[in-house]
């Protein structure tokens, strides 16, 4: 990899005194480490020293891919890519990096001792030179758009490739972007390659000055996702445990405040027109599950916890997933899915899940995380757009009371993935240029 770009003086001291920002951050995040380790909070343990630079193993996991991945959904985006990998070269190490607790859980229950988790570093950059020391990775791989100038700055000066896969740039990051030029448009400069996730995507980076010669559309790997055994032997699993086999079952996965409000509103409308169904809420972060379950009891919904395993009754109403790693397992259950962060406005999340599974789909207006997919989801009839409770009590009374349309909209859902797969191998192709693996 030659370094043929030669950033100004003016965008060095941006870079620097960027860099001065971390290093006033640095100290107050270390002291809040240091606090909640010695309260023991779940989640603060020696391993979050990675964010400083320090990672434990250091003899192990050493010389091979490292993959960024931000939180939960971006480490199950790229399970069948890794699982690639893996498949390819079963003897590399790879580390995978990510942000938060929940990220790092997923991780280790993916592919448990077959990769190595750490928490990236902040983005000063002795943290990073002393993490990028210790890894001495062969590449980094940044899954979808989390971007950082130390990172790149720090991977073009020691030579790795420094590679953005299933690249996302919506028209609101461009835009932010856009208005700091010294700081980012040297960041774009120094990534190697960028695989972008659709048509979209690919035209942003092109907006922000990055070279074609760097960009390949390679679309979304999302797409290219598989539902694994276990992941049917657990539903199999929560349907026995909590007596769901005569239920009509509405799954609102991933879902965010005010989305719980919403739903619930809706069911309440149409459980009186259809007394055996019932809502599985599922929301997206483990902090509000006691927000969501206080929620339902303040209005005295009939809810029973996983956490508790106790069956459902006939009078039950709401199950409330309050429990990592298990949505995929529960979208199989469904009849009927509502994906969050859609009415919310938190871009929508990962549609494709129910999709995989044959369950047609509601979503919110807000999709701007993975419009391509959406699109692709609403064009074949997987997918049905709602704005309110009434909307959904709608959509959900035309399924209901339609099998053969309900089936319809699933069996779509599974066509949009066949027909767009392949991302993966694209992937791959792009990786295979820089360094063997």
């Amino acid at each position: 990899m030659t370094k043929t770009f030669k950033p100004s003086t003016k965008q060095q001291i941006v870079l620097l005194g960027y860099s001065l920002l971390w290093l006033l951050i640095i100290p107050f995040a270390f002291c809040h480490f240091v606090y909640q380790l010695i309260k023991r909070k779940p989640g603060y343990t020696e391993a979050r020293l990675s964010r400083y630079g320090f990672t434990s193993k250091q003899a192990n996991h050493k010389n091979g891919p490292l993959i960024h991945c931000a939180s939960v959904g971006e480490v199950v985006a790229i399970q069948n890519l890794v699982e690639q990998l893996l498949n390819n070269n079963p003897n590399q190490r790879i580390t995978i990096t990510t942000n938060t607790t929940t990220g790092a859980d997923r991780v280790k229950q993916l592919f448990a001792s077959r990769v190595e988790h750490a928490y990236l570093p902040y983005d000063f950059p002795l943290c990073i030179k002393l993490f990028l020391k210790i890894k001495q990775p062969t590449k980094v791989l940044i899954n979808e758009m989390e971007l950082w100038p130390n990172l790149c700055h720090q991977c073009w000066c020691s030579n790795i490739p420094i590679l953005i896969i299933n690249g996302r740039m919506s028209e609101k990051s461009t835009k932010t972007y856009q208005k700091y030029p010294s700081l980012f448009q040297p960041m774009f400069e120094k990534i190697t390659a960028i695989c972008a996730q659709d048509q979209r995507d690919y035209q942003n980076y092109m907006t922000l000055g990055v070279n074609p010669d760097k960009l390949t559309l390679t679309n979304n790997i999302k797409f290219d996702l598989t539902i694994s055994a276990q992941d049917i032997a657990l539903s199999h699993t929560i349907k026995t445990k909590f007596v769901l086999e005569q239920r009509l079952l509405i799954v609102a996965g991933s879902t965010h405040e005010p989305e719980e409000q919403i739903l619930l509103d809706a069911y309440l409308a149409l459980v009186i027109h259809y007394p055996a169904l019932l809502l599985i809420i599922v929301p997206r972060h483990p902090h509000r599950f006691g927000k969501v379950h206080q929620l339902l009891q303040t209005q005295n919904i009939e809810t029973v916890l996983m956490s508790e395993e106790k069956p459902c009754q006939t009078n039950s109403q709401v199950l409330l997933c309050d429990q990592m790693g298990m949505l995929r397992s529960i979208y199989a259950l469904a009849d009927i899915s509502f994906v969050g962060g859609s009415l919310a406005d938190r871009g929508g999340h990962n549609a494709l899940e129910p999709a995989a599974l044959g369950v047609p789909i509601l979503m919110g207006e807000s999709t701007y995380n993975n419009p391509a997919i959406c699109q692709a989801l609403a064009y074949s009839g997987a997918l049905l757009t709602v704005t309110d409770a009434q909307q959904i009590e709608s959509a959900c009374k035309k399924w209901l009371d339609n099998p053969q349309q309900r089936k319809f909209a699933g069996d779509a859902g599974k066509q949009a993935l066949t027909d767009n797969s392949g991302a993966i191998q694209k992937t791959l192709d792009v990786l295979t240029v820089y360094q063997s693996y």
